[in-house]
């Protein structure tokens, strides 16, 4: 009964990390969204979806989110950044980084695929919109 209020604790205090017995929590808010994680030892596990690094890597860490769910059977808006490298199997051209005026997440992907390029764009880890060649998107 002490652990889930114990997680519960950690979770509300943002900006806090508490160790217990080799356990360790930790609560980050940044631009109004709260990242909780939870370590043992050198295992990590964090309430955050992993997104794409400007290398086309997704970041490292077990996810206890949304993105556990299965992949999805094609490219379509709404798929994680990390979901549309599993399904293209290959790593991507470019990544593009940046930050909206509003504050979210805004990721360009390039794959050079043989008929042209393919330009995916990702609004806080959702596609958003596909640029193919032909004006495609």
């Amino acid at each position: 009964m002490r652990l889930p209020i114990l997680f519960f604790c950690a979770a509300a205090l943002a900006g806090c990390s508490v160790d217990m017995g080799g356990f360790a929590f930790q609560s980050e808010t940044k631009k109004g969204v709260t990242t909780t994680t939870m370590t043992t030892g050198s295992i990590g596990a964090s309430t955050q979806e992993p997104v794409l690094t400007p290398e086309g890597e997704c970041s490292v860490g077990a996810s206890l989110d949304p993105s556990t769910r299965p992949l999805p059977k094609e490219i379509a808006p709404g798929i994680t950044e990390c979901e549309l490298v599993k399904l293209k199997a290959k790593a991507p051209t470019d990544v593009l980084i940046g930050e909206s005026g509003k504050g979210q997440r805004e990721v360009q992907v390039l794959y050079a695929e043989p008929g042209g390029r393919e330009l995916y764009l990702f609004t806080d880890n959702r596609l958003s919109r596909i640029v193919k060649p032909g004006g495609e998107g």
